[in-house]
């Protein structure tokens, strides 16, 4: 049996790490977190989702395995229909109307998350994919689990207003989600051969360092450099 994605895993400790403790995660969990950043990143990720459904949507159409096209199919609907209505319940505590979402424009590290996902289901084959996709399970899994483990230590403010988006991903359907993709992924590392095997662990770690870039562009409400010149 593959053991695939527990040496990706490892592989990638270091950037693990820095994704616990950047402080847009630190602060998240502390309950610290300004509310321009967050909205800010709430309005990112709500854009991230459509490409990454259609990402997910090309994954399941690629699938051999029923098991493997049911959940892409799901998880592709998941991201449109349940994430973006969790979204929505936070943009209208907010007071964010559909003209003031509109107004602000999509980050450099976003847009270039979403073409990543979208170019690898283009250009790459099936098992670099969901390589790809995994560490926006995994990743938001394990930093949702250390918030709530410092929680339960004792640390983090009592009444986090950031407590639903927490408890999403430490639900346990979404904690099934996660095995889903971990177990497809582990079954495609089976059948590849190593130099596929290779590129699906760049494909994962380039994938992880994009979300450590998407939080890192939400702390520091990150803009295009280049809007002074248009």
């Amino acid at each position: 049996m593959s053991v695939f994605c527990e040496q990706a895993w490892r592989r990638t400790e270091t950037l693990r790490r820095a994704l616990l403790d950047h402080p847009f995660n630190r602060e998240l969990a502390a309950g610290t977190l300004g509310r321009q950043q967050f909205q800010f990143y709430l309005v990112q990720d709500a854009r991230y989702l459509a490409g990454f459904a259609r990402a997910l949507a090309v994954a399941a159409s690629r699938a051999e395995d029923v098991a493997d096209i049911a959940f892409f199919a799901g998880a592709a609907r998941e991201a449109v229909v349940v994430e973006r209505a969790l979204h929505a319940g936070y943009f209208e505590r907010c007071g964010l109307t559909e003209a003031r979402l509109a107004a602000v424009e999509t980050s450099p590290s976003c847009l270039a998350y979403t073409s990543y996902l979208l170019a690898t289901a283009q250009t790459a084959g099936y098992p670099e994919l969901i390589a790809a996709l995994l560490p926006c399970f995994w990743v938001y899994q394990e930093v949702a689990a250390d918030i709530v483990a410092g929680q339960r230590a004792g640390s983090g403010s009592a009444i986090n207003p950031y407590q639903t988006w927490i408890d999403t991903y430490v639900d346990e359907e979404f904690a099934l989600a996660v095995r889903a993709c971990r177990d497809a992924v582990d079954r495609a590392a089976d059948a590849a051969t190593p130099e596929c095997q290779e590129r699906m662990f760049a494909a994962f770690r380039r994938a992880a360092e994009y979300e450590w870039l998407f939080w890192d562009s939400a702390y520091h409400l990150e803009s295009w450099p280049t809007a002074r010149f248009r």
